[in-house]
């Protein structure tokens, strides 16, 4: 007997592709699994259409030759490349969006954090935002850095290492406690 899944629109994350010239191709393919909207750029374009990954849509601000014929263009207007790609998201009500990029500066980010889910892939480090009590489960040894400013910060399952990098002491669950309505973690992949 075997098993059909059914995956309908938006029900996985989009992918959006700035920049992949350091990631790994099997995380690439996992992120692919479930053929989610593709989101990149014109420069990245070209290295995504040499693995044969369909592109749905591009952010582009030029007349450009598409490299697939069914590849929607979109022009980014006054916003930077980021922005017009997560408000797009948004604005067709995406959840959820996997972002890859090679340069990272989390205030592109900090706008769009309470309005959809964010996964930011780069430099072997998996980041995103989380909320004042959030909690995971991970074993001994995991390495979890704090890359937002925190005050009145209180943890649980975690030894400091150094300033805003923390390891967790057992298998189980860590926890976070602090003012701000959300910070950016990272873990490493």
């Amino acid at each position: 007997m075997s098993s059909h899944h059914v995956v309908r629109e938006k029900q996985e994350p989009a992918l959006l592709v700035l920049g992949m010239d350091s990631f790994d191709d099997e995380m690439l393919g996992q992120l692919l699994e479930w053929s989610p909207t593709v989101i990149t750029t014109q420069q990245t374009a070209e290295k995504l259409n040499t693995y044969g990954i369909k592109i749905d849509w591009m952010i582009t601000s030029g007349d450009d030759d598409e490299l697939q014929s069914d590849i929607k263009l979109m022009s980014p207007g006054d916003d930077n490349l980021t922005d017009a790609a997560l408000k797009y998201l948004i604005g067709y009500e995406y959840p959820a969006v996997n972002i890859i990029t090679d340069k990272l500066n989390l205030k592109d980010y900090e706008h769009f954090a309470n309005q959809i889910d964010l996964v930011i892939f780069h430099n072997q480090h998996k980041i995103y935002p989380v909320n004042p009590g959030f909690s995971k489960w991970k074993p001994a040894g995991e390495i979890i850095e704090l890359l937002s400013p925190v005050s009145n910060l209180h943890y649980a399952g975690l030894e400091q290492l150094k300033d805003h990098q923390y390891k967790t002491t057992h298998d189980g669950f860590f926890s976070l406690h602090f003012d701000e309505p959300f910070v950016f973690i990272a873990e490493e992949i």
